[in-house]
């Protein structure tokens, strides 16, 4: 591997400098855009490393009943499942020169590859919380798309089958958090989100046996996902981006009928101590937006906050989130 594919280079330094040697702002035309990671919520898990939950897959009934006749007791019906977390780390490495090279922006330098780091962890954990798999990871945590994988499983019901039958599916999801319904997860004791430490200057030792000075950072990521009742979550599978592109629609429908179906899939849309989410990637987004600006549909607004627009399905804000692929297998 080339040494400009893992360390900030000299050309890397002056790339982010303007005219007067300061460290220009970095604009990141591919940076991906992951809100999903600021609507979740985290919860200190109860066991270590993993988070012990029962989820409640049965509630009980009652017994119509006559003089003289007996009613059965009767209980409501849980399982235990175990969810795990996973570590996610990385390290950045600045030769000690380059930071002396740029003077007083040398911090600044630093700062600036450490928001790097923070970003493109960000995108990596935004991909996880949707297609991360620990069976067949078990360094990773479990996801998602493999909890909501099969229409015959017995949280079948909470997918709608779009139609799309090519190499060229995406997903939208409806998710309530809160801690009652689906959640983030932290290993007990230590904090969660991104942490980063300065491990400041330090001597590298290279594989020929010669040093050179740098300064190196340890970024570290702790998080697993808990989804304690899966009735709170649905998935539209089998999107098809190429039709949606073309005229909106999947398999024959308009997109925002399969979003009525996804909507009212959710036991409830809200809760307290809760916030409801709609994920898409920027492909259905666009879709949706232009449907938005049809006057007739009610299902669809169009809103302002802070100077952004905003794209609502019955009130619950549709967030663009490019972890989203558009290859998915079809879900059947």
């Amino acid at each position: 591997m080339k040494i400009g594919n893992s360390y900030l280079q000299l050309a890397d330094l002056y790339r982010r400098q303007d005219g007067n040697g300061q460290i220009a702002e970095v604009i990141d035309m591919l940076a991906e855009i992951n809100p999903i990671l600021e609507d979740s919520m985290a919860i200190e898990c109860n066991n270590g490393n993993s988070h012990l939950t029962t989820v409640r897959t049965g509630i009980p009934q009652g017994t119509w009943r006559k003089l003289y006749q007996g009613v059965q007791p009767s209980k409501s019906t849980t399982k235990q499942v175990d969810d795990t977390t996973g570590w996610l780390e990385a390290y950045s490495e600045v030769d000690a020169k380059l930071v002396r090279m740029a003077g007083a922006g040398g911090n600044a330098l630093r700062l600036d590859e450490a928001e790097s780091f923070v970003e493109g962890m960000s995108n990596q954990m935004a991909t996880a919380m949707f297609y991360s798999d620990d069976a067949a990871n078990p360094e990773q945590f479990m996801g998602l798309a493999p909890r909501f994988s099969a229409l015959s499983a017995e949280n079948g019901g909470q997918i709608v089958d779009a139609g799309g039958t090519g190499a060229d599916n995406t997903s939208i999801w409806f998710v309530v958090w809160s801690p009652k319904t689906c959640h983030l997860l932290y290993p007990a004791g230590s904090k969660a989100g991104i942490q980063r430490e300065d491990l400041g200057k330090t001597t590298k030792e290279m594989s020929d046996g010669s040093l050179y000075e740098i300064y190196r950072e340890h970024f570290e990521w702790d998080v697993g996902l808990s989804l304690r009742d899966w009735r709170y979550v649905s998935r539209i599978a089998n999107v098809d981006v190429s039709d949606i592109a073309a005229n909106g629609q999947s398999g024959g429908k308009a997109l925002d009928d399969y979003m009525i179906d996804g909507y009212y899939k959710l036991r409830q849309r809200r809760v307290r101590n809760g916030k409801a989410a709609i994920y898409a990637n920027t492909e259905v987004k666009t879709a949706l937006h232009k449907l938005a600006k049809d006057k007739g549909n009610v299902n669809l607004t169009i809103t302002e906050f802070e100077g952004q627009e905003i794209v609502n399905f019955l009130g619950i804000p549709i967030r663009e989130c490019d972890a989203l692929l558009n290859t998915e297998a079809r879900v059947v």
